[in-house]
């Protein structure tokens, strides 16, 4: 309820189908009757080695009954190769397939193009053809994902601008990781490079060292970069408390260093630093 009202886009609530709480959350999410973000059920590309109709994984997304999918597919030669043992053709039959299949059920499809900077770094071609094939089968994201974490700003910008050059009837989307350190930098540089979809977690919560950090990330979109983020800008004076909430639910103490909300962000220690404050707030901060 809170995320829903901030005025996120999309709720992604988990896995249906992976564990009995995910599935039940999809069932006792709808009494809740959010006014504004959309529930998203995420799941894999069909097996390779049984029937559409069939896939557990595809199935639990329709029975979920939602009206968005966030599916993921391979994108790099390695996984494609020597994880899921197949060749890079059937790859991009199982991509076509899976989110043609779930758009022909009434699902719009956000497609996730895992370890895609890996990938096009590897084989550009090929990530090149996961993405087409994508677009192809009607995806109406492309979510570009930094899977482990790996690449810089340049790279993430560079690469992205290729894709958005490419692309022409699906929105590109970032999903970063942090593991070295640059998710929230990696999310703005693919946003300056014509990404229009991103993905995070409040307070940068996830896999290793996590991912890129709404907290962080939402108010520099907005206020130094100029996009519309959220259902209005009266959404941000409830960040912080959405950032305390999660951390409270997880059990997690708050950074008292996380930019904009934590207790440090706008606390001043320095002799000079209090002293030009008093005289004018703008001397050392960058935000009301």
């Amino acid at each position: 309820m809170a995320l829903d009202d901030l005025g996120v886009d999309y709720i992604e609530g988990g896995w249906p189908g992976s564990n009995p709480k995910d599935s039940e959350f999809f069932k006792e999410i709808k009494r809740y009757g959010l006014s504004y973000s959309k529930i998203v059920a995420f799941g894999s590309t069909k097996r390779k080695d049984i029937h559409i109709d069939n896939d557990p994984s595809i199935q639990a997304i329709i029975k979920a009954d939602v009206d968005v999918a966030v599916l993921f597919g391979k994108a790099w030669t390695l996984h494609v190769n020597e994880i899921l043992g197949i060749t890079k053709e059937a790859n991009l039959d199982i991509i076509y397939e899976s989110i043609n299949y779930l758009k022909s059920h009434g699902i719009k499809v956000l497609f996730d193009a895992e370890h895609f900077y890996q990938g096009f770094k590897e084989d550009p071609e090929y990530a090149l053809d996961v993405v087409r094939t994508a677009e192809r089968a009607g995806a109406s994201v492309i979510i570009l994902a930094d899977t482990t974490g790996s690449s810089t700003p340049m790279e993430v910008y560079n690469i992205t601008m290729k894709i958005v050059e490419d692309v022409s009837n699906s929105v590109i989307g970032l999903h970063m990781h942090n593991d070295i350190g640059c998710a929230v930098a990696n999310t703005l540089v693919g946003v300056v490079a014509g990404a229009r979809h991103v993905q995070g977690t409040i307070n940068g919560i996830g896999e290793r060292t996590g991912n890129a950090d709404l907290i962080q990330v939402l108010p520099t979109l907005a206020f130094k970069m100029g996009f519309k983020v959220l259902k209005s800008i009266d959404s941000f004076k409830k960040l912080k408390d959405v950032s305390l909430l999660v951390y409270k639910i997880i059990g997690i103490e708050p950074n008292p260093y996380q930019p904009y909300v934590g207790a440090y962000a706008f606390a001043h220690k320095a002799g000079i630093h209090v002293d030009a404050i008093l005289k004018n707030p703008k001397a050392y901060e960058h935000i009301d």
